[in-house]
């Protein structure tokens, strides 16, 4: 079974995740799909991806890893760079 949703890259940042994700939803709903396309969440979002970036930085995940094909490939195989124990 797969969640509903997941949680952020940093608990720090979750409580401004969800409070994003509702705002944005609302404002989807009940504006943007009404004409309304000034995105009144703009502000929130900005601080959670700040807070994201902040995260990410911290915990020296290098994103460009996620963009590289691994399936199918010797690296599937290999154990990932300080994961041994």
């Amino acid at each position: 079974m797969l969640p509903t949703e997941m949680n952020s890259v940093g608990d720090e940042c979750l409580e401004l995740k969800k409070a994003y994700e509702e705002c944005f939803n609302k404002w989807f709903s009940e504006k943007f799909l009404k004409g309304q396309t000034e995105d009144t969440c703009a502000p929130m979002f900005r601080v959670y991806q700040d807070c994201v970036k902040k995260a990410v930085k911290e915990r020296k995940l290098d994103l460009w890893e996620l963009e590289k094909s691994v399936l199918g490939t010797e690296k599937e195989k290999k154990v990932p760079d300080g994961s041994e124990k």
